[in-house]
C-alpha cells in the first residue's frame, strides 16, 4: 500500500497498512466515562450518550456523529434545561429522561463550554470559550 502524506509518499507492508488501521480505528473510537454520564464514539462514525453504568438502551441517546450533537448544542440557550434540549432538538427527539441525560453530559464533557448550575429544575449555563477548554482537542477520545 502506499500512502501520500505532505512529506512524500510511505510504502506500507499489508501488515503494518492493518497496524496503522487498527491504531487508528482505536484513536477514533471507544468510550469515555464521567461522573454520571458516558460517551461512546462508535466504528459506524455514530456518537452515543449513556448513563454511566447503566446496560438499557432506555438510558442512552445516539447521535450520527459527534458533529451532530455539538450542532444539538450549538442551537442551546445560554442557559438551558431539559425542556430546550427537548426544543432545540427539534424532528430528532429526545424525550424523557433522556434530556436530562443531555444536559449533565453537556455540562460533564470537555468538548462542551458549560456548567451545571442549578439541580432543580437540572439547569446548565454556557460558559465563554476561553475557560482553557479545547473544545476541537475534546472530540476524539483519549481513553
Amino acid at each position: 500500500m502506499v500512502l501520500s502524506l505532505p512529506d512524500g509518499e510511505h510504502r506500507l507492508s499489508r501488515e503494518a497498512a492493518t497496524a496503522l488501521r487498527d491504531d487508528l480505528t482505536a484513536a477514533l473510537t471507544g468510550r469515555r466515562e464521567f461522573v454520571r454520564t458516558a460517551g461512546e464514539h462508535r466504528p459506524d462514525g455514530s456518537y452515543v450518550v449513556s448513563r454511566r453504568g447503566a446496560d438499557s438502551a432506555g438510558n442512552a441517546k445516539q447521535f450520527r456523529d459527534f458533529r451532530t450533537i455539538t450542532a444539538l448544542y450549538d442551537r442551546l440557550p445560554g442557559r438551558f434545561d431539559a425542556s430546550a434540549v427537548a426544543d432545540a432538538a427539534g424532528d430528532d427527539a429526545v424525550s424523557g429522561s433522556r434530556r436530562h441525560l443531555l444536559v449533565r453530559h453537556f455540562a460533564e464533557h470537555p468538548a462542551f463550554d458549560c456548567e451545571l448550575v442549578a439541580e432543580q429544575p437540572l439547569t446548565a449555563e454556557k460558559t465563554a470559550p476561553d475557560d482553557g477548554r479545547d473544545r476541537a482537542a475534546a472530540v476524539v477520545p483519549t481513553d
